[in-house]
């Protein structure tokens, strides 16, 4: 079976035994036009940044910049920094990516960024992020295949989120080309699910619905794992519905989020590699 239906057989199938989270697409209503507009660079450094794009369980406790989410103040701070020669990435540790990145060392995501990083020097093994493109053909899937089986912060098994979202991007920073950019799917994180809670698409059982507004921990497990994926078939259905591929309609939710409204009521937190 192909790595993206694997993904939506495995989000249909959690979807339709949920016990924690429904979905009513009567209140979906179209997000508006947005542009894409990747964070930019040359392949190698847009592989890099995705290598560190997680962490958001522990975002709230990072050093932010004024302004600035906790992605938006890492990614600013790598853009400043420069990517590190792919010769250089088997050697961090977690004392050298803080520094880059203006955080303290002692944060549990610098070590894990770190890991993240000698992983990806690993796995290039002297290649450029270009040659693993050329080395995939043109598809975004076979792309996002040989990340998540290469390295283990990319095997999100069932969502394969960052394995997604580094074609995606690769594509949208204008450093890649794929012909089936449209069979990937959202990239399940937590804002997305978040933004589609806000709209009523997604229902959380009161429990966890309080769980989260109470801007409690959720773990990895049964309810973190149903949020993710009744986002994934939620988004298979609109795709269906208006057209919009999945990719394009987690762009413009994502934007969404951005809001106030959206930005005022807590979202669910898992402190994993995966997003």
């Amino acid at each position: 079976m192909q790595l993206l239906d694997e993904v939506r057989l495995h989000c249909r199938a959690i979807a339709q035994s949920a016990r924690f989270v429904t979905i009513d697409l009567d209140a979906a209503r179209e997000p508006p036009p947005a542009s894409a507009v990747g964070e930019g660079g040359d392949a190698d450094s847009v592989l890099q940044l995705d290598a560190i794009n997680f962490g958001s369980g522990w975002f709230p406790t990072l050093r932010k910049r004024p302004g600035m989410s906790g992605y938006r103040s890492i990614a600013a701070a790598f853009a400043e920094h420069g990517r590190w020669p792919n010769a250089e990435l088997s050697a961090l540790d977690a004392g050298a990516v803080a520094a880059a990145l203006g955080q303290d060392p002692r944060h549990p995501l610098m070590r894990l960024y770190a890991q993240a990083l000698r992983d990806l020097g690993r796995f290039l093994d002297g290649r450029s992020a270009l040659d693993l493109v050329d080395e995939c053909g043109g598809s975004a899937e076979r792309l996002a295949t040989t990340l998540a089986r290469g390295m283990r912060f990319f095997d999100d098994r069932g969502f394969y989120k960052r394995a997604q979202i580094a074609a995606s991007d690769l594509a949208l920073a204008g450093v890649a080309r794929f012909d089936d950019l449209d069979r990937l799917t959202i990239f399940a994180d937590n804002l997305v699910p978040h933004v589609l809670r806000v709209d009523g698409v997604l229902r959380y059982d009161d429990r966890l619905a309080a769980r989260i507004d109470a801007e409690e921990l959720l773990p990895q497990g049964r309810a973190e794992r149903e949020i993710r994926a009744c986002a994934v078939h939620a988004c298979e259905a609109l795709a269906e519905r208006t057209g919009i591929p999945p990719r394009v309609l987690d762009v413009r939710l994502w934007n969404r989020g951005q809001a106030p409204e959206y930005k005022a009521v807590p979202r669910h937190r898992t402190r994993t590699v995966y997003y």
